[in-house]
Order: structure tokens, then sequence, then C-alpha cells
């Protein structure tokens, strides 16, 4: 192997630069990945949300065993796994009441580098925590998704959907689209997108969507009246990172529903409620914050059962080298869904979808 490697670096929304970075020496426990495919996320487009600049791009690779580290017996090279790029602990007050992903060693616990480069190591604890050796059923764009839509599947547990229940969804972009698709497996009935593009709602249709509501089109709360015997949502998953996307959203739940914030505001922004109505219309508000190895686990067996369409959510592929434009479309945000990066060469029989 080369001592160094091409990883695509973040120094800015508008300057994404190849670069030339060492190979990542691995120890005891550990692994050293070959990166198969990394998907980009648009949590990666929020500048407020970078903890560190320059920073490797990516944290949804799916890797080849390459190297193993001394001591490390449940892998071997040639092994093609998924791995969460934070793992939490078991040893702390935050994981014994079940919040792995609050607790600040989960976030502590990366990817070296990153996703979007040639190579990347994995430590001992990732290994204990959350890594999964991927059946040839699940192909890796398919596993490119598990990352993502863990956490789509993390917020549905705490939303509490009753069979039957009606489920809107603000924002029908990539992850909109995921709480869109998994809903049902929580027993909602309607399932509703709503967003501005005309283009994203009719992804939701084939995502699962039974209905579709364009606020810039229409009322949005007596759109949802209307196809819901004059009731609103019983839960509405708000996607959009806007405090207009808020409001638009709690004015669409039902009395006794949850409202479920799925992306955060920026730091600082205000959401105002009505004091008075927030006490008498019983309304649960949840949130989840990424996912942990027990959300990881769930998802791959769902996928691995053929109960999602992980393939289908794949729009542009991109070599390494045009990591900038694959970054670009990210932040345009239109006409896109996964992105998906290949820093060895897209495939041949992924070519036609490539950029």
């Amino acid at each position: 192997m080369r001592n160094t490697m091409r990883a695509a670096v973040y120094h800015a929304l508008d300057d994404i630069r190849l670069e030339d970075r060492p190979v990542p020496e691995i120890g005891p426990g550990e692994l050293l990945l070959k990166t198969l495919a990394c998907g980009l996320c648009g949590g990666e487009t929020m500048a407020w949300y970078k903890k560190a600049e320059p920073k490797v791009l990516g944290h949804e690779p799916i890797g080849e065993v390459v190297e193993v580290g001394a001591g490390v017996t449940d892998f071997k090279r040639g092994d093609r796994l998924f791995i969460n790029h934070h793992v939490g602990r078991v040893n702390s007050h935050w994981s014994r009441r079940g919040h792995f992903t609050r607790d600040p060693f989960y976030s502590k616990m990366k990817l070296d580098p990153g996703g979007v480069c040639e190579y990347y190591r994995v430590t001992a604890q990732h290994l204990a925590m959350d890594a999964h050796v991927l059946p040839d059923s699940i192909s890796t764009e398919a596993a490119v998704t598990i990352e993502p839509w863990s956490c789509v599947l993390s917020g549905l547990k705490v939303c509490n959907i009753q069979p039957g229940d009606t489920v809107a969804v603000v924002g029908a972009g990539f992850m909109g689209q995921g709480f869109v698709h998994l809903a049902p497996l929580f027993g909602a009935g309607k399932v509703v997108a709503l967003d501005f593009s005309d283009w994203r709602l009719e992804k939701a249709r084939e995502f699962g969507a039974t209905h579709t509501i364009n606020p810039k089109k229409q009322d949005a709360v007596e759109a949802m009246r209307a196809l819901n015997n004059g009731r609103l949502a019983d839960t509405v998953v708000v996607i959009a990172p806007f405090p207009s996307a808020w409001k638009q959203a709690m004015d669409l739940v039902e009395v006794g529903g949850c409202l479920h914030l799925g992306a955060p505001l920026p730091p600082g922004a205000d959401w105002v409620q009505d004091g008075n109505k927030a006490y008498f219309d019983q309304i649960t508000v949840t949130s989840r914050y990424s996912s942990d190895h027990t959300d990881t686990y769930s998802y791959i067996r769902l996928l691995e059962a053929g109960r999602i369409k992980a393939d289908q959510a794949i729009s542009h592929r991109f070599g390494i080298e045009d990591a900038a434009e694959a970054f670009r479309l990210l932040v345009e945000a239109e006409k896109s869904l996964k992105i998906v990066v290949y820093p060895h060469g897209v495939p041949a029989d992924k070519a036609r979808g490539a950029r």
C-alpha cells in the first residue's frame, strides 16, 4: 500500500479541496478499511455545526478490511463492514439511562480521518460497540444509508405512533424521505409529505407517502384537515431546520399528538410557543440526536429483510476527484437525495448514474 492517500477536505462551504493525507496507522485491536463508498450528509452543510476546520468530509462510509490489528479475531481481510462513525459506551450516567448519543464520549469517538478518503482507521471501541459484517444481500450503496436512516429509525422510536395514526413529514429531502418510508413500519396509516419542491413530493410518493402537500400552493392546515377527516396529524416530524418550518409543523399537530424535531435550529434561534395552548393541547415534543448501536442493528435487519428501498434513495454518484461538485450539489439541495462518493472510482455498473 501507498503511504499517502487522497482525501476530500472541508475548509468552507464553497471550499472543498482534494488533498494528500497519510494513510492512518493502526494499533492493537484496530482495523484499516479501504473506503468502498461514502454518502454525504445534509448536516455537513450547516457551517455552525462544524466543530473543527479543516476536516475530512463524510461520516457514512462502507469499507473493506485491508489491515487487521493484533488481537482482532472477529473480522478479517476482505470483510465488507459498516461501522458507525460515533459509538457510545456502556458505563456512564447517560448510557445507563438509554441516552448513548448524548454522552460526551459518543461525539469524541470518530473514524480516522473521515469517510471521503481512500482509507480510514477504526478503533477497538468502534469494533466492540457498532461494527457489522454486511451480507451479500445488502449492496454497498444500500449500506450507505445505514447511518443516516438509522437516525430516522431512532427518531421514530420515540414518536409513540399508534397503529393507523396519520404521520406528516415537513421537509422531503433525503432524511424526510426516510421518515416517510419507515413510518409505516411503526404502524402509520396515512403518511403525508410536505415540501416546497414538487420533485421531492413526487419522490415521497415513491417512498410510500399516501398524500403530499406543497405549502407554497395551498394552505397546509386546511389541506391536512381535508385529507384526514377534519383532523390534523397525530405525529408530525419536522426536518427543515428553520423556525418557520417548526411553526408550520406545530400548527399541523392534532391535540394529544406528537411533534418530533428531526433536525436542529442554529444556536440562538428562538422558537416561541403560546403557553396556554401548549398546556391544553397536550402535545408531546420529542427529539433524538443521531443513532446508537441498537438503532443500526435494527435498521440492518430491516434492510436485510427487504423492507427498505435503500438503493432507490441514491440519486448521484461521484469519484473523489469530483467531491467539490458533489458537495456543491448537496448544498444546492434541489433535485438530489443521497449523494455518494467513491474514493477509488465509481464502479462500472454505477457509472451511468455518475456526475
